[in-house]
Parts: C-alpha cells; structure tokens; sequence
C-alpha cells in the first residue's frame, strides 16, 4: 500500500533538528506497518522493539538513564550493531513502558545522532495521564485510518486520483469521471480506511473477509476497554462506544447521555467518553456559538456530537449490509446521512489541524453540520447527503454572521462549482478541500 504519512515521516528523517518522533493512531489504522516501510525504504536497516509482545526489553530502561548502555543493551538484544543515522530504532507500543517514553528525553539531550521512532495504539491515553513526559524533547505525528486517495490508489486507480489532484479550475467535472469517482466512493463508505479492511477488498475482492475483518477490529477495540481500563469503566466505555450509531441516527445528532443508559449522568460517564476521544476511537464536536478565533472560546461545552474515527467502522456496527453499495445513492442517505458526515469530518481530522465545531440554533431550528477553521479564516461547512440541495440554515447562518464569512462550503453529490460565495464540492474531492478553498479564495 501506498500512504502519505510516508512523506511526513520522511520529512522528520531529513529535519536537522529532529527530536525522537511520536506516532500516535488508533490501533490498526497502520502505525507499525509505516515506521518498518520508512525504516526499509530509506534506512540502510531497522532495529524493532516491541514493549507489549517482549516485556523484557523494559528492563533495559528500568536500571538507566545512560542512553548509550541502553543502546548497547538493545543492539546485543537485537543481535545487530545499531549505528547512529543509518538505523530506525522503533519503539512500538512505547504507552506500555513508561521509563522507555521518559528516557526519549535523554536520547534527545545526549545522542541526537540515533533516529528514534515510537509508536503506541494507546499513546493517547497513556499522555493523557499524570507522569514524567519529555516535554519539548519529541515530535509528534498523528495517523489516522486511509483517506479516499489512498483507497483510490489501493485499488488499483491510480489514474483517478491523479485526475483528482491535477484539478486546477472550479469547473464540473466530466461524467467520465465523475461517475467512477461516486461509485467507488460507495465503496470507500462500505470498506472505510482501516488498511487490513481495505487490503481485503482490493486483493481480493472478497466482500465476506472485509466484513470480518471489520467485526475483528471492533471486538479487538472492545477487549481494550477490558484490558487497559478499571473494571468499574469497561461498562461505561462500551456502552458509550455502541451508541454512536443510534445517537447519529437522529434528526438532531446532539450526543444525549440518555440515549446511552435510562438514567445516565453526564458526570458518570464523561470520563469513559474521553478515554474513547484520547484513545482516537471517536471524535467529540463541540456546538460553537459563533464562527470566531480562536473557535475553542465559543464552545458550548454542554453541547456536542459524537463521531467515529472511521466510516467503514461506523456502517459495520450499524449492521448495514454492503449490499446497500447497489441501491443507487441510498449509502449517502442511511440513517439520516450519518455516514456522509462521519466521512466528512473523518477527512477533516487528517487535513487540518483544529477539530471542527458545528453551529445550531432554536426557534426556529438551523444547524451547520460543521465550523472549519483554515489558516484564520472559518468557514460554514454543510452536508448534503440527499437529492436536495436547498440550504435554510446555510443561508441563515451567512445572514447572521456575513462580515465574518469569505465562502460557504457544501459537499453533496452535485458536480464541482462554486455560485457566488458558494462552493459546491462533490463528496469524492473532500481530501482536496483545502486546495479548493484556495482556488475559490482566489
């Protein structure tokens, strides 16, 4: 597989003031599988660790601080000289040796010359907590699960998403792409981006393994809760987890504790909702009272929705079958276009760096599906998932706000266009949005 976190991680390699790098990711979104490809593409070889499958190798950080007897240790373990610039040294599942994450200070300090790499599919959690943390002294890179592109060139079309880059002008684009292009993002939504789930399709073409391979994903996410967690959160977690797809299925997406368990308080379960949010499994949407800068000072905290870090995932555990890829356009419109959002935002995650917000209002009811901020501009987002296209609360949203918004955008199933201040993006061109952004700013 090809993935752009490849040309990230190449980046890091080449910065002459490289820090030991920090992957985080959900597990299985591909975190190892790129650090070995880095180190086997651009490292003369690769020294791999793993803190969860060897134990012991924590020894090694247990008895020193002195980097370099850590580094003669793990090379006598490895049974291979690791040399400074020439080997990746990777870290894997890093959250389950605390003394290894404290001592990448000291690699930083002391022998800046090793290339360091470290990974950990609850590293998130794991910073979450109180401990001694390098502060300063690592870089950091998210992965997330693969993004359209990458499914396009996974399966084997390549020269669609060539198209898709080289796009330059906001014009319609011919059906002899277009049409391709919305069939296998019908695709993309039945297999989402989790990279064993898209090898199953692609190598295979084998409908029955994907769906297996995506029910594995989720039990393996739910053992997690078990294994890393109290006792008394597992409950918690899990139910919160198995919600999302009824609390994205209503008119109003507005998470509801409710809706969890009869009863539920936001104070007994906002703890396991987080480690879900640090865990990297679902994405927390704050309601933003106004499209201002920075827009965290306009959150309404009581108010938010609750999306999953990956749409294949999401239609998995709703129970929707793949044989509903046939029925024309009815993907995009299942449970009131939930799919279509949680692919939107998923895309946003991986292309800019602050978390989206969404607006709403009462009496009368108008809700912006989604805030984005780009550079210091904010910008109304809306989804439509169906036919229509007609936009109440897009245009009443422009009204109240007008001084402060330079372009509206709407992704929906219409053909690339931009209508005065405008811009109509097709589903499939989501990981181009800011590319397109700048063009219509032009």
């Amino acid at each position: 597989m090809k993935r752009l976190i490849i040309n990230k991680l190449l980046n890091w390699k080449n910065t002459s003031g490289r820090k030991p790098l920090l992957l985080s990711g959900a597990r299985q979104v591909g975190k190892t599988w790129a650090l070995k490809e880095l180190g086997r593409q651009y490292y003369k070889n690769t020294a791999y660790f793993n803190f969860d499958e060897n134990p012991e190798y924590r020894q090694f950080f247990e008895t020193t601080k002195d980097v370099h007897r850590i580094l003669q240790n793990l090379s006598l373990a490895k049974g291979a000289p690791i040399e400074p610039g020439a080997t990746l040294i990777i870290f894997d599942e890093i959250q389950e040796c605390g003394q290894a994450l404290n001592t990448l200070k000291y690699f930083c300090e002391n022998a800046p010359e090793y290339h360091i790499a470290c990974a950990g599919s609850l590293l998130g959690v794991a910073l979450s907590r109180p401990h001694s943390f390098p502060v300063g002294k690592v870089d950091f890179l998210d992965i997330y699960p693969m993004n359209f592109t990458e499914f396009l060139w996974a399966n084997g079309d390549e020269d669609l998403a060539a198209y898709l880059d080289q796009i330059s002008t906001l014009e319609p684009i011919p059906d002899a792409f277009f049409n391709p292009l919305l069939e296998k993002l019908k695709m993309y939504f039945v297999t989402g981006g989790m990279p064993e789930s898209v090898k199953a399709w692609t190598e295979g073409r084998d409908v029955e393994r994907m769906q297996q391979v995506l029910e594995g994903i989720l039990r393996a996410y739910e053992s997690d809760f078990a294994k890393h967690t109290e006792p008394s959160d597992f409950p918690k977690i899990s139910m919160i987890w198995r919600s999302i797809p009824s609390q994205l299925s209503k008119e109003n997406k507005k998470f509801l504790y409710k809706a969890v368990k009869n009863g539920a308080r936001a104070r007994e379960y906002e703890d396991a909702l987080q480690w879900l949010c640090d865990a990297r499994l679902a994405y927390k949407v704050y309601r933003s009272t106004a499209p201002g800068l920075p827009l965290a000072a306009y959150d309404d905290l009581s108010a938010f929705k609750l999306y999953m870090m990956d749409v294949g995932l999401l239609r998995r555990m709703a129970l929707l079958s793949p044989s509903v890829f046939a029925e024309q356009n009815r993907l995009f419109t299942e449970f009131k276009g939930a799919l279509t959002e949680n692919y939107i935002l998923q895309t946003f995650r991986t292309s800019f760096e602050v978390m989206p917000r969404y607006w709403s209002v009462l009496n009368p009811s108008y809700e912006v599906e989604f805030l984005l901020q780009r550079e210091n501009d904010i910008f109304p987002v809306e989804v439509k998932s169906g036919s229509s296209v007609e936009s109440p609360s897009l245009k009443n949203f422009v009204r109240r706000f007008e001084d402060k918004i330079k372009l509206e955008l709407r992704f929906s199933l219409q053909n690339l266009k931009k209508d005065g201040s405008l811009l109509n993006i097709p589903l499939f061109l989501a990981d181009h949005t800011d590319r397109l952004i700048g063009l219509a700013l032009k």
